[in-house]
């Protein structure tokens, strides 16, 4: 048997709902941590002394019973779990596993008996139902009759309201009612709260922020009493989950934060924090209304009768000492600005963010506390509207997600350091990576960043433009390397900006005719880059004629197993019969993919062959070099033309200014920089319909005319 047991998806009923938990057995103590609030319940294994194994709607139950009175009760183990469980408490708590049955007849007729903190109601000395009586609120008596009124939980679809019960009167003792009796037998245990005695302190004038307004806060033993101009509320001791003292952003203020289950009402409006803000100039000098004796005896030195302060200081160390819990304060993390908080917010209001060593707490509208055991994941997202901020989003494990905004981007490094030493799984784990990479382009406004993208956007079409005029110009590399001037030809036509540049150059501009120049080498090299993609554009032209080309190996099982696909997923479109594919392509293993790559070496094999047979018959691969003989041959006719048009003078000219310029480009050279970019449009235009026609009537005329030609 080890030292411990631990159990998950164990259940602890709470005012009618269940709250699931993990429960683990030591030999020092029993402890059951709560999924939903984190609250741990700790049993020393000293004051155990009734451990009862039960029959319950969730499976199994376990009730334990302490020396000093509490009773709990845990839900949702299996039936193989009892055999372990009372070994364990055999050989460490020295306690017998005993197994209790529940009465099922039905009866509403037997006896109440009082154990504790529980009303039980037995039918034939066996327990039909209990009832905690710290769930009731209120006990009303009539004649014969108790009813017993309960607290309700917001978490619960059905809330049971109020139980009766039928008191018969006493044959035996007449001078007790039985009536009266039962009743102080439920208060006496009941969570009723009673403003009996005097108060242990009063603080006047406390401002707060949730419930909002000014309240005077009297401090009983049980209870803290909170009484404002409209409202009053009782807030038992017992209902306090945590206390936290944080300071505020400007250094000049303090907030104590009193988290709470169940939370306050006022209507509809549930306040699961009590919020206070103080003053840390405020001092105030505190009485407490009990004699030095009992404050030493009662609070073991944690208080004093007589104190002072600042009045924060006041307030946090008399409810630690009352609530008996730690307070909880901000931890190491240090903001941009040196304050241990970061302004955000969230839904519609502002706040502060505060990272605590176990959670994070947002106040104050909403208050929001979440501790690192239930979140999921965290994600650094950029704002929506400007990227001077951005965005940190928290998922729980329940599927909740809780997003604070308007982060100021300097907050980004010292919140991402402290979520990544928390060990919190962040969703975007590179972001952090690309931040710094990319500082400057973050640090950027939304006008900068915006003009940025244009200019990458205008490069990449400007490219793209370039490539797709290139493969519209006439010749081939070949003919370009051949003779260099027809190439500062074309891209002298093509480009009218370097054009123009040349003619300013017979004017004596130097510099302008060296920039003219430096572009020229700069389009020149990305022409000829483009040019390698001219023979991707011949092969889009199909020979009819020619073998069809082999499938690969995905594309054979693609076409043995679309049927399939689309059987197991009916109603799939083509796009996602491609994504599945893909998918499922990735997932064969190498056995299952040679069978397809040995069928697609066959199928190239094959079709190798084919293509040998077909080009030394004369097809295919003789037709092609006839075309590229005739599109370089109607080239150079046309520069002939140009050249017998143009005259000796030209062609000196040209030389002198190792450019061409057209007939069109001189007559128009004295007009405005405007017409001449619309003349040169046009002229490209026409210049690319005359090369189309002139490449349709080369594929038209047969092979023997051609060789003629030549």
């Amino acid at each position: 048997m080890g030292d411990t047991l631990e159990f998950n998806d164990i259940y602890q009923e709470v005012k009618g709902s269940w709250n699931d938990g993990r429960l683990r057995f030591s030999k020092q103590n029993v402890v059951y941590k709560s999924n939903k609030t984190g609250k741990v319940d700790s049993i020393p294994a000293g004051e155990l002394n009734l451990a009862q194994w039960r029959r319950v709607c969730l499976g199994h139950g376990i009730k334990l019973g302490t020396s000093t009175g509490h009773v709990y009760k845990y839900d949702g183990f299996r039936d193989t779990d009892f055999e372990k469980i009372s070994e364990f408490f055999k050989g460490n708590y020295k306690v017998e596993l005993s197994e209790k049955d529940m009465s099922v007849k039905g009866w509403n007729w037997g006896t109440a008996k009082f154990s504790g903190p529980l009303l039980s109601f037995d039918v034939n000395d066996t327990t039909a139902f209990e009832i905690p009586l710290s769930n009731v609120s209120q006990c009303a008596t009539g004649k014969n009759e108790v009813t017993l009124e309960f607290h309700q939980n917001d978490d619960t679809e059905v809330s049971l309201m109020e139980v009766r019960f039928y008191v018969p009167p006493s044959q035996t003792d007449e001078r007790q009612d039985p009536v009266e009796a039962f009743a102080q037998n439920v208060l006496s245990k009941a969570d009723v709260i009673q403003a009996t005695g005097d108060a242990v302190c009063i603080f006047k004038e406390l401002q707060c922020l949730t419930p909002r307004g000014r309240y005077d806060i009297r401090i009983y033993p049980t209870f803290l009493h909170l009484h404002g101009k409209t409202f009053d509320y009782k807030i038992p001791y017992t209902t306090v989950l945590r206390l936290f003292l944080l300071p505020h952003k400007d250094q000049r203020q303090m907030f104590f934060v009193i988290s709470l289950d169940p939370p306050i009402k006022q209507g509809q409006t549930r306040y699961h924090f009590l919020i206070l803000l103080f003053s840390k100039e405020e001092d105030i000098n505190l009485t407490l209304n009990m004699s030095e004796e009992d404050v030493e005896k009662r609070f073991e030195g944690k208080l004093s009768k007589n104190m002072s302060g600042s009045l924060y200081e006041m307030v946090s160390r008399v409810m630690k000492a009352l609530v008996n819990r730690k307070i909880t304060v901000p931890g190491n993390f240090q903001g941009h600005s040196g304050a241990q908080c970061i302004t955000c917010s969230y839904k519609a209001s502002s706040g502060l963010l505060y990272p605590l060593e176990r959670g994070f707490i947002y106040v104050h509208k909403p208050p929001v506390h979440l501790r690192f055991e239930e979140i999921s994941c965290v994600n650094f997202a950029r704002g929506t509207t400007t990227t001077r901020s951005f965005d940190f989003e928290i998922e729980t494990k329940q599927g909740n997600q809780y997003t604070f905004s308007s982060i100021e981007r300097e907050e980004y490094g010292k919140l991402f350091d402290f979520v990544n030493a928390k060990k919190l799984n962040i969703k975007n784990r590179g972001f952090k990576e690309g931040m710094k990479g990319n500082i400057d382009e973050y640090s950027d406004s939304d006008e900068d960043k915006h003009d940025a993208y244009l200019e990458r956007m205008k490069a990449e079409g400007k490219i793209r433009q370039e490539g797709n005029d290139s493969d519209d110009s006439d010749g081939s590399g070949s003919d370009e390397s051949f003779n260099p001037g027809e190439e500062d030809e074309e891209i002298a036509e093509e480009y009218d900006s370097n054009a123009s540049a040349s003619d300013s150059s017979e004017e004596g501009d130097d510099s302008e005719d060296e920039s003219a120049k430096k572009k020229k080498v700069k389009k020149t090299k990305v022409v000829k880059e483009k040019k390698e993609r001219k023979p991707r554009k011949e092969k889009k032209q199909k020979d009819s004629g020619g073998p069809k080309r082999p499938m690969s190996a995905y594309m054979l099982w693609l076409n043995s197993s679309r049927e399939r696909i689309k059987a197991e997923n009916p109603g799939i479109s083509i796009t996602e019969i491609s994504k599945k594919a893909g998918e499922m392509w990735r997932q064969l293993n190498k056995d299952e993919k040679e069978e397809w790559e040995i069928k697609a070496g066959e199928a190239k094999r094959q079709y190798d062959k084919l293509k040998k047979e077909y080009n030394e018959s004369g097809g295919g691969a003789a037709s092609s070099p006839r075309k590229e003989k005739k599109k370089s041959g109607g080239k150079k006719d046309e520069e002939k033309k140009r050249k017998s048009s143009g005259g000796g003078e030209k062609e000196k000219e040209r030389g002198a200014n190792d450019s061409f310029k057209s007939r069109e480009f001189i007559e128009t050279s004295e007009d405005s920089s405007s017409d001449s970019d619309h003349k040169s449009k046009s002229k490209k235009k026409k210049k690319k319909e005359s090369e189309e026609e002139e490449e349709e009537e080369a594929v038209s005329t047969p092979a023997s005319s051609e060789e003629e030609s030549d």
